[in-house]
């Protein structure tokens, strides 16, 4: 197979990506599509106010512990302005107490799903089958819904982002708190994947909720040393 090609050295010590505790619509979601529920209610408007559920809070005050824990604690915590990512991203800050410096980054933003956000599966169906034959057809990593964003599209901010990010935090220890989907193609773009990897990644199962994934500066390039880890949790 031949590589992706990976994203410029990024010369950071350590880069520790966090996605979010479980947020209300994923638990709202799932439970509608195990059930095949076309309608759910509670929900915010925006995909970008969506809270943490309680087990979400729970699992945020886990990473608080975590980051408490740490040896070699981050020095940047840099944030997804989604609202249940900043709350989980706070708890570490909290936990980690003075010297951390806190920011958020528009570009480690969950994918945009266009007119098919904070939608059940059942409701796709029934509202967009031409959409659902479309992403069959397209793909994991380019199917872009009306509206939406692609997971390729995904890659090219998160290459700005890295870009930028090696030259503010050249040595130091970040931590990143998003989105499954800015795991997946951080993966993507960091290690030089390629669709079938990102496929296969979908295919297990996806990031899970307050799970770490870790790479480490070795010199020459970051390598992964972690990564969906739950034992925290």
């Amino acid at each position: 197979m031949i590589p992706g090609f990976p994203a410029p050295g990024v010369d950071v010590a350590e880069l520790t990506v966090i996605r979010h505790g479980q947020s209300l619509s994923n638990e709202l979601l799932i439970a509608a599509n195990k059930q095949g529920i076309s309608s759910v209610s509670g929900l915010p408007a925006r995909d970008a106010d969506v809270p943490l559920s309680a087990r979400g809070e729970r699992e945020a005050a886990a990473v608080g512990r975590w980051a408490a824990g740490l040896e070699n604690p981050p020095d940047l915590v840099i944030a997804s302005p989604y609202l249940r990512a900043q709350l989980t991203a706070q708890a570490a800050v909290d936990a980690l107490g003075g010297g951390v410096e806190f920011r958020l980054d528009d570009r480690v933003r969950d994918r945009e799903i266009g007119v098919l956000t904070l939608m059940t599966e059942a409701a796709v169906r029934a509202a967009y089958p031409d959409e659902v034959k479309r992403w069959e057809e397209t793909g994991f990593l380019y199917y872009r819904p009306p509206g939406g964003e692609s997971h390729s599209d995904m890659a090219i901010r998160l290459r700005s982002f890295l870009t930028d990010l090696g030259r503010y935090a050249s040595g130091r220890r970040v931590l990143v708190v998003a989105h499954d989907s800015v795991v997946v193609m951080l993966r993507y773009v960091i290690e030089g994947l390629v669709e079938d990897d990102v496929q296969a990644i979908a295919r297990a199962g996806g990031i899970k909720n307050a799970s770490v994934t870790r790479w480490e500066w070795d010199g020459s390039a970051l390598g992964l040393t972690l990564f969906n880890d739950i034992q925290h949790l």
